[in-house]
């Protein structure tokens, strides 16, 4: 028998997703791939989420945390030339869940970025389907799920517009002082983890990181900079910010306040993610 999976990132166009899948598919398994960094909205949003669907949404926990595997890779951050989180904490514990059965995987890409590349296992037995991009169902299709299920944007969504771990190193300059103001402990966390990296690396505080001219985002979250380097720059950063989310409001005046805030955090410090996490 064919199971039919559906995974939910704690991001807007997952949850859509489900909601979109819930009449469609009753014996659909909803699964979120639970590193333990994930932001205290995303586990508010899941339980939202599964009122409307009705049903439990399956957390996939790895056998080894996020700390294992950092000392595995020597103490190495990932990053998005080496995305060791990702593989370790969310690609693994899924294909393990599923084993060899045959498996239908949903996908939330949506059909406004068909060119977006998602999560596709090369096992054999996991067969992709992109409901959105078969039903052409976009950004403005997404939103109207959401809202018509009355559960509308996950509350992260004021300052950040991805989901993922509190630590991402695919936020950007603004999402860091973001989780700064919201979230000061998970922030501290996320600056421990980095000055332990630096310092096993020989590092002796910031002064000296910057005088190594260490470059390499194996050492730092946020390019070029650590994270106590980055808030000294807050003032800069947020000014910069503002500038860029007025610009974008004046120009794209049709669009979604959330969309306005997504381009203004790409024009602030662009990144494009994997979708394993931030769909």
């Amino acid at each position: 028998m064919t199971r039919h999976v559906c995974g939910i990132s704690g991001g807007k166009d997952s949850g859509a997703l489900a909601v979109y899948m819930r009449d469609k598919i009753l014996d659909m398994e909803y699964f979120f791939c639970d590193t333990g960094a994930e932001l205290p909205e995303t586990y508010a949003y899941l339980a939202k989420l599964e009122v409307v669907l009705g049903k439990k949404i399956i957390k996939l926990n790895s056998t080894r945390s996020f700390d294992h595997y950092f000392e595995v890779f020597r103490g190495t951050l990932p990053s998005p030339q080496m995305r060791w989180c990702t593989s370790m904490l969310k690609i693994k514990p899924l294909e393990d869940w599923i084993g060899d059965d045959e498996v239908m995987s949903y996908v939330a890409i949506r059909a406004d970025e068909k060119n977006r590349t998602g999560y596709v296992s090369t096992k054999p037995n996991i067969t992709t389907v992109f409901p959105f991009i078969d039903d052409d169902i976009d950004h403005t299709g997404v939103i109207k799920i959401l809202e018509d299920a009355g559960i509308n944007l996950p509350d992260y969504y004021e300052w950040r517009t991805r989901s993922g771990c509190y630590f991402c190193f695919f936020q950007r300059k603004a999402e860091w002082v973001g989780l700064a103001d919201k979230h000061p402990d998970l922030f501290e966390r996320a600056v421990a983890i980095e000055q332990k990296t630096l310092k096993d690396a020989g590092v002796a505080g910031d002064a000296d990181f910057k005088a190594h001219g260490m470059k390499s985002r194996q050492y730092t979250w946020s390019e070029g900079e650590t994270l106590t380097q980055l808030l000294e720059r807050r003032d800069e950063i947020m000014a910069k910010h503002e500038t860029n989310l007025k610009k974008k409001k004046a120009t794209r005046k049709n669009l979604p306040l959330v969309e306005v805030l997504a381009d203004a955090l790409d024009e602030d410090d662009e990144k494009t993610p994997c979708t394993v996490c931030h769909l």
